[in-house]
């Protein structure tokens, strides 16, 4: 597509200037905000600011980065940030940074520049709903023009909700049904934008790098593989849909959880979530590629049906409050979750002696990513399977390791895997063991991420403590010494974790979804109870194990 003559010709006299507000959506292509805030303009305000609720350094946070992200995906951003600059400067222009809390940096800038638009993507996340309507609120009171257009997603999440009359659908069918075909223009592709106005007193920084953050970055042996940026997202796009083949049989959930070196994915998701690809631009792509072969997959399980999922979850998302809660979330059941924090930093510190949970949770912490089927073994080991923790402390796990991690859809995938809502098979629960195992028999997967059972047969890779002394001694792994027991028995365990969750959804049947905290309180003091009466065989067994 040809961009406009008033964006190719600098000479061209055009309007006062406009500040392009940068948060997701790092990118060039396909982006309405910068094209709207380019257009009749004499200058742009490229602006990104460092956000100390995300960014700001936590010494005592349980492995590198802030609060709420890890090292990774704090790189991962800084390195989006710097390939973004990079663009704009190919365009005339470069990217602004500041420092602080966004919505104070935002308004000082309106006051300090010569604004007359302020332009950003529209963003479905509380925290920046938030942070927006502050913004707005000021700019319009200021006389100044606001244009914030949805390009984050394929679809506007309230038009699909006003359609069905006010409330999300609560299923992808439903979902695909009010939504039908996309209709959407992609932005025109800019080959100059107006340069960079007077800054007055602001203080402009580079794009920091980590060092600069107060990041001192420890020595380990492996780090994500992927780099951030536009222009690696398109590269990895291109590289994808090369392979027609591959893209018009894609099946998901088919696909090896156990491929680390080449994963059988995309890998696209971390760049759909930083908006360094446009979700319109990739859809685009895949049905340019759909029409030229004979045949391919179809929704959900097909890329496009991906791509349809995560509108399905920002949509519900977005019109179901508390939405990342399960107390006053009405899709949500209520649950007497275990509280044992124990259980929950053996399963983040990989340590709860099932070597195939481990490795995935050793390739979070230190890739910030993992294949979708790794993600689900690891969320259902957690809550409905083994260990019954809480959904929301797993969330809170991942979405600070995450590279990808997307609010709604990190939010979507928890209650989904912990059978709180969308997905109520509750019986159906990955083994810890056999699952990794129909993968990967070798257990090359597990001898990369957790090195210190490299060495053992693959008879007991995935039970180490099923093996014979001499064995363990001959794979320099003694078990309970140089690698845990597992913190639980997954048989025991498993039965237990059906009967608790029977009872639980019997309780939000009988209640019709009205559980109070005493309800919650009682069904727990039963299970308590339950455990108690059981055989002192087990339980003496289970407490052997957790030792």
């Amino acid at each position: 597509m040809k961009p406009p003559l008033s964006l190719l010709n600098p000479n061209m006299p055009s309007g006062s200037g406009s500040l392009m507000w940068f948060r997701k959506g790092l990118r060039v292509h396909d982006n309405p905000a910068l094209e709207y805030a380019s257009r009749g303009s004499s200058c742009v305000y490229p602006l990104f600011v460092i956000d100390p609720h995300y960014m700001e350094l936590d010494p005592d946070a349980y492995s590198p980065g802030s609060t709420r992200a890890g090292i990774n995906r704090i790189r991962f951003l800084l390195e989006s940030l710097a390939d973004l600059d990079s663009s704009l400067k190919k365009l005339g222009s470069r990217l602004l940074v500041l420092k602080g809390e966004p919505s104070e940096v935002l308004i000082r800038c309106l006051n300090e520049w010569d604004v007359r638009k302020l332009c950003f993507e529209y963003d479905t996340d509380p925290y920046y709903q938030a942070l927006d309507d502050k913004v707005k609120n000021y700019a319009s009171a200021a006389g100044i023009e606001v244009f914030s257009p949805v390009s984050h997603t394929i679809f506007d999440p309230a038009d699909i909700i006003e359609k069905n009359g006010g409330r999300p659908p609560l299923s992808y069918q439903s979902f695909l049904k009010l939504a039908g075909e996309p209709s959407f223009s992609l932005s025109v592709e800019l080959s100059w934008t107006p340069p960079v106005g007077d800054v007055g007193r602001c203080e402009i920084l580079q794009v920091p790098t980590l060092k600069e953050l107060g990041y001192v970055e420890k020595h380990q042996d492996e780090f994500t593989p992927f780099r951030g940026g536009e222009s690696e997202a398109l590269r990895r796009l291109r590289e994808s849909l090369s392979d027609k083949e591959w893209v018009a049989n894609f099946e998901k959930p088919k696909g090896d959880p156990s491929v680390y070196i080449k994963p059988a994915t995309t890998v696209l998701s971390p760049y759909l979530k930083f908006g360094c690809l446009s979700s319109r631009y990739f859809y685009q792509c895949l049905k340019d590629v759909y029409k030229n072969v004979k045949r391919h997959t179809s929704p959900p399980v097909s890329l496009v049906g991906q791509l349809l999922w995560r509108e399905f979850f920002y949509t519900v998302a977005f019109g179901t409050p508390n939405f990342d809660k399960m107390k006053g979330n009405k899709i949500c059941k209520q649950i007497p979750w275990n509280d044992d924090d124990k259980l929950l930093a053996a399963w983040r510190a990989a340590r709860t002696g099932y070597p195939w949970i481990d490795a995935i949770m050793v390739q979070l912490r230190k890739w910030g990513w993992m294949h979708h089927l790794a993600r689900h073994s690891v969320a259902c080991f957690l809550t409905r399977g083994d260990l019954f923790v809480h959904w929301e402390k797993g969330r809170d796990i991942f979405e600070r390791l995450l590279i990808d991690s997307d609010w709604a859809i990190n939010n979507g995938n928890w209650l989904w895997q912990s059978c709180s809502s969308f997905f109520y098979q509750y019986n159906r629960i990955y083994s810890p063991i056999s699952f990794g195992r129909k993968y990967d028999p070798n257990g090359n997967y597990i001898r990369h991420f957790l090195p210190i059972l490299k060495d053992m047969p693959k008879e007991y890779i995935y039970e180490p403590w099923t093996a014979p002394l001499s064995v363990q001694t001959k794979a320099k792994c003694i078990i309970g010494r140089d690698y845990p027991k597992p913190v639980i028995s997954h048989d025991t365990a498993s039965n237990e974790c059906r009967k608790k969750m029977g009872e639980a959804y019997a309780l939000n049947q009988r209640l019709k979804g009205l559980v109070s905290e005493e309800d919650l309180r009682k069904l727990r003091r039963k299970f308590d109870e339950d455990e108690d009466k059981q055989e002192p065989k087990p339980r003496r067994q289970r407490q052997k194990l957790i030792k």
